[in-house]
């Protein structure tokens, strides 16, 4: 059955963000132990950023690698599945096509470019109806789910619990949030960087595509929006 769109939640983010990169920022420049800074913070949530952000300007993120973010992913593809582990730095748990047997229609991820078209997309959705009634036939006939699975396509809707540190979180958002990447996964991205801005809003600036970010584009097919780094 067809699935709409990704659905992303955030279950942990720390309440004390600030207060652990500030501790991260000080630490670097003072006589004081690790523990004595957070202990003693004085300085007003104005202050923390005003340090943060000329910390995060010199180049020093590795303050920002503390802070740790995990997310429940619904309904995304494994297609775009398959691109977001490509990410070094994060670390997953997705449902398993070995262990978890399909019953019935399957969900899946109609792209957009096909769901716009009529006649491709009754063509694609009966494909996947006969996908899905090959699967039960393999099942019903003792084939294990981790060889049944073989036919199961790059539009299946997985689900995830997905976790990443703050800094690979703005580098995840400065790739896929590019007009160059594929819908599904900026889609699944900006809704990501949407629920971290809710919690803290002085993130936005960070968790924007790279050429907003560097007032160029590096990437070899530009879409255009900006000056290209060597152009």
């Amino acid at each position: 059955m067809p699935k709409r769109e990704v659905e992303v939640t955030l279950i942990s983010i720390p309440d004390n963000l600030l207060d652990v990169i500030y501790t991260a920022c000080r630490v670097c420049y003072s006589n004081l132990g690790a523990i004595d800074i957070y202990e003693n913070i004085t300085a007003d949530d104005d202050k923390k950023l005003e340090l943060i952000k000329k910390i995060l300007s010199s180049g020093h993120y590795s303050t920002i690698e503390h802070i740790q973010l995990t997310f429940a992913i619904n309904n995304l593809s494994r297609a775009a599945s398959h691109q977001l582990v490509r990410h070094r730095h994060m670390s997953f748990s997705q449902k398993s096509q070995r262990y978890v047997k399909e019953k019935g229609e399957f969900s899946y991820i109609i792209p957009q470019a096909i769901s716009a078209n009529k006649v491709l997309l009754e063509k694609f959705q009966k494909h996947m109806q006969l996908t899905a009634q090959l699967y039960q036939e393999f099942i019903d006939n003792s084939i294990k789910s981790e060889d049944a699975r073989a036919i199961l396509p790059n539009a299946f809707a997985s689900s995830m619990v997905a976790s990443l540190n703050l800094r690979e979180l703005i580098h995840l958002a400065n790739l896929r949030l590019c007009t160059r990447a594929q819908f599904e996964i900026r889609l699944l991205v900006k809704k990501m960087c949407m629920l971290v801005e809710e919690h803290y809003p002085w993130l936005e600036e960070y968790l924007v595509p790279k050429c907003e970010r560097f007032g160029y584009c590096y990437e070899e097919n530009s879409c255009g929006r900006v000056q290209k780094k060597n152009g």
